[in-house]
């Protein structure tokens, strides 16, 4: 069954560029996961340094494989510092259809 999720972020006031960059980055490698089927990075109309991720993978396997993957560590260690809450607010999803 298809893992689906938000995942919710705001950068510190002048963090912005620096939390675009890293997302850049892991965005690029995280497309590239076998069995990763989205990872699109957005922010809010509204408030350009509040990130929200839609992340989608094939299965639960695929997700824990994410979770577990070398760059994942490093990368949420050096975002921690960069936003408001520390850590992202993941909200999973289920489809309506």
């Amino acid at each position: 069954m298809k893992k689906t999720l938000l995942a919710e972020f705001t950068a510190r006031e002048g963090a912005r560029e620096e939390v675009a960059r890293l997302l850049r980055e892991y965005a690029r490698t995280v497309r590239e996961e076998a069995g990763n089927l989205s990872f699109e990075v957005c922010t809010r109309a509204s408030s350009p340094r509040a990130y929200v991720i839609f992340e989608a993978y094939e299965d639960e396997a695929a997700f824990r494989r994410h979770l577990t993957a070398s760059y994942a560590e490093p990368f949420n260690t050096a975002l921690a510092p960069l936003i408001e809450e520390g850590a992202s607010r993941l909200t999973f999803l289920d489809s309506a259809s």
